[in-house]
């Protein structure tokens, strides 16, 4: 008889997760927001700038993300970070990228806690406060692709952590004339919580 019993049980417990992993899959008509933190590893070799080589930091920093699901398995993202600074040799600047992604989710739909995704899309970056005087950073524009992984805690949040990679090259004008390029092209891995309506 008990015997009986935990297996009943068993059975009860397991369609009950079935079912509530089901309502946690990504499904069409999704929106969802991200918060998290991330950090962004750009390319060692960072151009030049008045014939002189150029070295810029690793930075960290705040990262967004909005979205939305037209199917189970397709979607958009606009994401981000906050205004970074970066240092290089005589000053820094702020960059502040943000990224327009198309999303496919190979589980969205399906049963499984665990939602990894992959996208494509286009990246903008805005530079500012350059503290050399005289500097000015062109804004860029460039491709970006990313992959991640979300896990289902509840119906509405998620834990998950991501990577992403943009093609990110600024002209460099120094006093109105142009003295070389800074090459980014930053690989940025993070992580956060997201909230799903």
């Amino acid at each position: 008889m008990k015997a009986t019993r935990l297996i009943s049980a068993t059975a009860f417990a397991a369609i009950g997760l079935f079912a509530t992993q089901a309502a946690m899959a990504y499904q069409a008509g999704d929106i969802y927001v991200r918060g998290g933190y991330a950090k962004s590893d750009v390319k060692s070799d960072n151009g030049e700038i008045a014939n002189q080589g150029i070295n810029v930091s690793d930075e960290q920093g705040i990262a967004y993300g909005l979205g939305y699901l037209f199917t189970d398995k397709f979607g958009v993202e606009l994401n981000g970070t906050e205004a970074v600074e970066h240092d290089m040799a005589g000053g820094h600047f702020d960059r502040t990228p943000v990224n327009l992604m198309a999303n496919y989710y190979p589980l969205g739909g399906t049963d499984s806690r665990v939602q990894p995704y992959a996208g494509v899309g286009l990246n903008y970056t805005h530079f500012s406060n350059e503290s050399v005087s005289g500097m000015d950073l062109d804004h860029s524009y460039g491709a970006a692709g990313q992959v991640g992984v979300d896990l289902a805690l509840t119906d509405h949040f998620m834990i998950g952590a991501f990577a992403n990679y943009a093609d990110v090259d600024s002209d460099v004008d120094m006093h109105g004339h142009g003295a070389g390029k800074v090459e980014l092209d930053p690989l940025t891995v993070g992580g956060g919580l997201t909230y799903r309506f």
